[in-house]
């Protein structure tokens, strides 16, 4: 995986594709490894998943304390690449980051995709608690898997991300999650102009459906989209699915070729 910016991250791209470049950002405690390969290798696009700092192989940085600070860290990144204008894919606390980047920073954001969002990421008390605590970190984890996941999903996925999550640090973890419980972009969803994507898994148990109701009701221009049988992890349970909406996203984008780069 090639560096930017301390920061490590996946890179297909198509050659000659006159698309927007994508950019994909993991969720609390995950790594690009949490998209699949049928979003990191998506046929025609350029894609970008990077590691946030302190996660995957960026973990020889810290973890942050808040979304703004892993906000800024992307602006680095972009700027790194020289990618001055990408559509933002983000998935839960990566989802946060996007919005954030879209309210705050609206020059590089072609276009949005929320999946697993909120407009506010509340965390259950008792899930903080648990991850604060590096002897009841083990607790935490648990009960992070247990609602990340549908009934459907398959026990082989949910052992891969087993593993997955207890190689993040419980620092980390706990900074993500804390950062998570502080966002709150509620007032500020109408701000919004860029086409935005919404995905809910109908099972999301984390960002129930009523979360990505409020986002498509208040993003001036936003769709909205259900996957069936999935939970809150719906771009691993439901991976084509998830490639479809996208690209359907995608293709109504208006992009001049070369204004990404």
């Amino acid at each position: 995986m090639p560096v930017s910016g301390s920061i490590y991250y996946s890179h297909h791209c198509e050659r000659d594709t006159e698309n927007p470049p994508l950019v994909l950002i993991h969720g609390a405690g995950g790594t690009h490894l949490y998209w699949p390969p049928e979003i990191r290798r998506l046929r025609g696009y350029c894609v970008y998943a990077p590691d946030l700092p302190g996660h995957g192989k960026s973990s020889t940085s810290d973890g942050q304390q808040s979304i703004g600070e892993y906000a800024r860290y992307i602006v680095q990144w972009l700027e790194s690449l020289q990618l001055r204008r990408a559509v933002l894919v983000g998935h839960s606390m990566g989802s946060a980051i996007a919005l954030t980047l879209a309210i705050k920073h609206p020059e590089y954001v072609v276009g949005l995709g929320l999946i697993g969002a909120g407009a506010r990421l509340r965390v259950l008390p008792d899930l903080l608690k648990y991850a604060a605590d590096p002897t009841t970190f083990y607790k935490a984890t648990d009960l992070l898997l247990t609602y990340s996941f549908s009934a459907n999903a398959s026990s082989r996925l949910v052992e891969l991300a087993t593993k997955r999550l207890a190689e993040t640090r419980q620092s980390v973890l706990y900074g993500d999650l804390a950062a998570c419980d502080r966002f709150d972009v509620m007032d500020q969803l109408t701000s919004i102009k860029q086409p935005t994507l919404v995905v809910c898994g109908a099972e999301d148990q984390m960002t129930p459906l009523r979360f990505a109701q409020h986002l498509s009701n208040s993003i001036p221009n936003a769709r909205l989209r259900v996957i069936p049988g999935a939970g809150h992890m719906v771009m691993l349970e439901q991976p084509h699915l998830v490639v479809e909406d996208i690209i359907s996203f995608l293709q109504d984008l208006s992009f001049l070729p070369g204004e990404g780069f």
